[in-house]
Protein backbone atom coordinates (compact mmCIF):
# COMPACT_ATOMS: atom_id res chain seq x y z
CA UNK A 1 0.00 0.00 0.00
CA UNK A 2 1.10 3.55 -0.63
CA UNK A 3 1.99 5.71 2.31
CA UNK A 4 -0.68 8.11 3.46
CA UNK A 5 -0.05 11.81 2.96
CA UNK A 6 -0.80 14.56 5.51
CA UNK A 7 -4.54 14.46 4.74
CA UNK A 8 -4.66 10.70 5.36
CA UNK A 9 -5.24 9.75 1.71
CA UNK A 10 -2.90 7.52 -0.21
CA UNK A 11 -0.17 9.31 -2.16
CA UNK A 12 -0.49 8.95 -5.92
CA UNK A 13 2.40 7.72 -8.05
CA UNK A 14 2.62 8.40 -11.77
CA UNK A 15 4.36 6.47 -14.51
CA UNK A 16 4.89 7.99 -17.94
CA UNK A 17 5.61 5.44 -20.65
CA UNK A 18 7.55 6.86 -23.60
CA UNK A 19 8.37 4.99 -26.79
CA UNK A 20 11.63 5.99 -28.43
CA UNK A 21 11.41 8.36 -31.38
CA UNK A 22 11.94 7.52 -35.07
CA UNK A 23 15.23 5.65 -35.49
CA UNK A 24 17.44 4.52 -38.35
CA UNK A 25 16.25 1.37 -40.09
CA UNK A 26 17.80 -2.01 -39.40
CA UNK A 27 20.13 -3.18 -42.10
CA UNK A 28 23.76 -3.32 -43.15
CA UNK A 29 24.54 0.05 -41.61
CA UNK A 30 23.15 -1.05 -38.21
CA UNK A 31 23.33 -4.84 -37.95
CA UNK A 32 23.30 -4.49 -34.14
CA UNK A 33 19.78 -3.36 -33.26
CA UNK A 34 20.96 -1.83 -29.98
CA UNK A 35 23.11 0.72 -31.83
CA UNK A 36 20.48 2.26 -34.12
CA UNK A 37 20.32 6.05 -33.48
CA UNK A 38 17.43 8.44 -33.90
CA UNK A 39 17.04 10.10 -37.28
CA UNK A 40 17.17 13.90 -37.62
CA UNK A 41 13.42 13.87 -38.15
CA UNK A 42 13.00 11.66 -35.09
CA UNK A 43 15.02 14.08 -32.96
CA UNK A 44 13.07 17.10 -34.22
CA UNK A 45 9.66 15.48 -33.74
CA UNK A 46 10.58 14.22 -30.27
CA UNK A 47 11.63 17.69 -29.18
CA UNK A 48 8.22 18.97 -30.29
CA UNK A 49 6.43 16.11 -28.52
CA UNK A 50 8.30 16.91 -25.30
CA UNK A 51 7.21 20.54 -25.61
CA UNK A 52 3.65 19.24 -25.83
CA UNK A 53 4.18 17.06 -22.76
CA UNK A 54 5.42 20.08 -20.81
CA UNK A 55 2.04 21.74 -21.45
CA UNK A 56 0.62 18.98 -19.21
CA UNK A 57 3.07 19.92 -16.40
CA UNK A 58 4.37 16.39 -15.75
CA UNK A 59 6.83 17.16 -12.87
CA UNK A 60 8.91 14.04 -13.62
CA UNK A 61 11.41 13.14 -10.89
CA UNK A 62 13.30 10.34 -12.65
CA UNK A 63 13.67 9.02 -16.19
CA UNK A 64 14.60 5.36 -16.57
CA UNK A 65 15.67 4.27 -20.05
CA UNK A 66 16.58 1.22 -22.04
CA UNK A 67 20.31 1.12 -22.76
CA UNK A 68 19.69 0.97 -26.53
CA UNK A 69 21.03 4.07 -28.32
CA UNK A 70 17.68 5.24 -29.69
CA UNK A 71 16.02 5.00 -26.27
CA UNK A 72 18.88 6.80 -24.50
CA UNK A 73 18.75 9.58 -27.10
CA UNK A 74 14.99 9.88 -26.61
CA UNK A 75 15.47 9.97 -22.83
CA UNK A 76 18.10 12.72 -23.19
CA UNK A 77 15.66 14.79 -25.28
CA UNK A 78 12.98 14.25 -22.65
CA UNK A 79 15.24 15.27 -19.77
CA UNK A 80 16.58 18.34 -21.58
CA UNK A 81 13.03 19.55 -22.32
CA UNK A 82 11.81 19.34 -18.72
CA UNK A 83 12.20 21.84 -15.91
CA UNK A 84 13.39 21.05 -13.39
CA UNK A 85 15.53 18.42 -15.07
CA UNK A 86 14.88 14.94 -13.69
CA UNK A 87 17.62 12.41 -12.99
CA UNK A 88 18.34 9.93 -15.78
CA UNK A 89 19.29 6.28 -15.23
CA UNK A 90 19.70 3.31 -17.55
CA UNK A 91 17.51 0.35 -16.60
CA UNK A 92 18.43 -2.94 -18.28
CA UNK A 93 14.91 -4.29 -17.63
CA UNK A 94 13.70 -1.86 -20.34
CA UNK A 95 15.63 -3.65 -23.10
CA UNK A 96 13.36 -5.55 -25.48
CA UNK A 97 12.11 -8.90 -24.24
CA UNK A 98 11.71 -8.25 -20.52
CA UNK A 99 8.47 -9.16 -18.80
CA UNK A 100 6.26 -6.38 -17.40
CA UNK A 101 6.59 -7.82 -13.89
CA UNK A 102 10.39 -7.49 -14.15
CA UNK A 103 10.11 -3.80 -15.00
CA UNK A 104 7.54 -3.15 -12.27
CA UNK A 105 9.72 -4.90 -9.69
CA UNK A 106 12.59 -2.52 -10.51
CA UNK A 107 10.39 0.43 -9.52
CA UNK A 108 10.18 -0.73 -5.91
CA UNK A 109 13.39 1.14 -5.05
CA UNK A 110 11.90 4.42 -6.26
CA UNK A 111 9.46 5.10 -3.44
CA UNK A 112 10.87 8.61 -2.90
CA UNK A 113 10.23 9.55 -6.53
CA UNK A 114 6.50 9.83 -7.13
CA UNK A 115 6.68 10.57 -10.88
CA UNK A 116 8.80 8.35 -13.13
CA UNK A 117 9.14 8.15 -16.91
CA UNK A 118 10.14 4.89 -18.58
CA UNK A 119 11.64 5.12 -22.07
CA UNK A 120 11.58 1.90 -24.05
CA UNK A 121 10.43 -0.11 -27.03
CA UNK A 122 7.40 -1.77 -28.57
CA UNK A 123 5.85 -4.22 -28.09
CA UNK A 124 7.21 -4.19 -24.53
CA UNK A 125 5.77 -0.78 -23.52
CA UNK A 126 2.35 -1.74 -24.80
CA UNK A 127 2.50 -5.01 -22.89
CA UNK A 128 3.66 -3.21 -19.74
CA UNK A 129 0.81 -0.69 -20.02
CA UNK A 130 -1.74 -3.47 -20.49
CA UNK A 131 -0.31 -5.43 -17.56
CA UNK A 132 -0.45 -2.36 -15.32
CA UNK A 133 -4.07 -1.50 -16.09
CA UNK A 134 -5.35 -5.07 -16.41
CA UNK A 135 -6.12 -4.91 -20.14
CA UNK A 136 -6.25 -8.07 -22.22
CA UNK A 137 -4.50 -6.62 -25.24
CA UNK A 138 -1.33 -4.48 -25.37
CA UNK A 139 -1.73 -0.76 -25.89
CA UNK A 140 -0.14 0.54 -29.09
CA UNK A 141 2.58 3.17 -28.85
CA UNK A 142 3.67 5.01 -31.98
CA UNK A 143 7.32 6.09 -32.12
CA UNK A 144 7.51 9.09 -29.79
CA UNK A 145 4.12 8.28 -28.26
CA UNK A 146 3.49 8.54 -24.52
CA UNK A 147 1.05 7.43 -21.86
CA UNK A 148 0.34 8.42 -18.27
CA UNK A 149 -0.63 5.71 -15.81
CA UNK A 150 -1.38 6.49 -12.16
CA UNK A 151 -0.71 3.90 -9.46
CA UNK A 152 -0.94 3.93 -5.68
CA UNK A 153 2.56 2.56 -5.01
CA UNK A 154 5.86 1.38 -6.44
CA UNK A 155 6.05 -1.38 -7.42
CA UNK A 156 2.70 -0.91 -9.13
CA UNK A 157 -0.18 -3.07 -7.97
CA UNK A 158 -3.44 -3.96 -9.65
CA UNK A 159 -5.06 -0.56 -9.09
CA UNK A 160 -3.33 1.27 -11.95
CA UNK A 161 -5.38 3.67 -14.05
CA UNK A 162 -4.67 4.83 -17.59
CA UNK A 163 -5.05 8.62 -17.48
CA UNK A 164 -4.15 9.26 -21.12
CA UNK A 165 -2.42 7.77 -24.16
CA UNK A 166 -1.14 10.25 -26.74
CA UNK A 167 0.29 9.86 -30.19
CA UNK A 168 3.29 12.02 -31.06
CA UNK A 169 1.04 14.01 -33.40
CA UNK A 170 -1.26 14.87 -30.48
CA UNK A 171 1.70 15.94 -28.35
CA UNK A 172 3.13 18.09 -31.17
CA UNK A 173 -0.31 19.75 -31.53
CA UNK A 174 -0.22 20.59 -27.81
CA UNK A 175 3.20 22.16 -28.36
CA UNK A 176 1.89 24.22 -31.28
CA UNK A 177 -1.04 25.38 -29.13
CA UNK A 178 1.39 26.59 -26.44
CA UNK A 179 3.71 28.43 -28.82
Amino acid sequence: MAAANASGTRAQRTIYLVRHAIAAERGQKYPDDSKRPLTRDGISRMRQAVRGLTALDPKIDLVLTSPFVRARQTANILVSGLSPKPDLTVLDALTPGHRPADVAARLSGQRGRPVIALVGHEPDLGELAAWLIGAREPLVFKKGGMARIDVSAFPPASDAQLVWLATPKMLRALAAGNA
